[in-house]
């Protein structure tokens, strides 16, 4: 019986060392406490800015070349954002590009078939934007005399040129400037063709390169040829013809032709571009390099 009593006492003596030898629960750990700037960081961020993409421009050779669009572009995207990809071609093919809705808006200058884009449907609204005007450029010696016999007559100018067959550069590539020389010689009544006819099928820059190198006569806007003329040996022959007048218009294109059209962007373009501070940057190209800015600004 004593040996049982021992037995059992020493049980319970290894127990209460067991249970005493066991670890302590963990207490919970504190939450790290944050400074006051910590929590005005939390609560007062900002709202991410909703990405609105990029859009395809398809506009003329010529704002191109004169260096508008390098000088615009940027600005326009630091204010909204949004990524402008440029298709620089025609006018006839930048307006075809919109018809089968491959550009998102449309910067051209051939007014006449601008309003017909948009009254087919395949722009939503035209705004005029800009304008400047054309110059029939020639050999600085001028060797059939326009200057000084037509200085402001591009239709007695073209006809010279005709009866002369004096080398004359064409764009001929279906753009602004070749609708509006084609429409010149038409008045005028005259098809030109033969040698002496040259359609180059080229931007603008390009053919003032091919008409210097022949010392030829060609229709130049004039921003474009301003932007190139210290590489050239060609003056302004005709200029100040209302004939000769080049109205730039901005259209976007009509998003139901696919669903890849930003018309959102498209439109935030249009309005940037009429707005006051896009017209004011318009106004101000050009004139500190060449004493006079390159494109008037004349939206509604």
């Amino acid at each position: 019986m004593k040996k049982t009593l021992a037995s059992l006492l020493a049980l319970l003596l290894i127990l209460s060392l067991l249970v005493g030898c066991s670890p302590a629960e963990k207490e919970p750990a504190e939450e790290p406490i944050q400074t006051p700037e910590e929590v005005v960081e939390e609560t007062e961020k900002p709202e991410e800015t909703e990405e609105k993409g990029s859009i395809i421009l398809s506009t003329t050779t010529s704002t191109q070349d004169s260096g508008l669009l390098d000088y615009l572009l940027p600005i326009f995207t630091e204010d909204t954002g949004i990524e402008v990809k440029t298709v620089a071609v025609g006018t006839g093919k930048a307006l075809q590009m919109g018809r089968d809705g491959e550009a998102d808006v449309l910067l051209v200058h051939a007014k006449a078939d601008e309003l017909k884009f948009v009254e087919e449907g395949h722009g939503t609204e035209r705004h005029d934007v800009m304008y400047n005007d054309y110059v029939l450029l020639g050999p600085a010696d001028d060797p059939l005399g326009l200057k000084e016999n037509f200085p402001n007559d591009i239709g007695q100018g073209l006809t010279t040129i005709s009866k002369s067959e004096a080398t004359f550069v064409s764009r001929g590539d279906d753009s602004g400037t070749h609708k509006k020389e084609l429409s010149i010689w038409k008045e005028a009544g005259i098809e030109p063709a033969g040698e002496w006819y040259l359609e180059a099928g080229a931007g603008m820059g390009d053919v003032l390169k091919i008409t210097n190198e022949k010392q030829a006569y060609t229709i130049s806007d004039r921003a474009t040829y301003l932007s190139n003329k210290g590489g050239l040996d060609l003056e302004v022959i005709i200029e100040g013809d209302e004939n000769l007048f080049n109205q730039y218009g901005v259209i976007p294109v009509n998003p139901d032709k696919n669903d890849l059209i930003n018309n959102e962007a498209a439109m935030e373009f249009m309005n940037w571009m009429i707005s006051d501070k896009g017209q004011g940057l318009i106004e101000e190209f050009g004139v500190e390099e060449y004493g006079q800015p390159l494109f008037v600004p004349n939206a509604e």
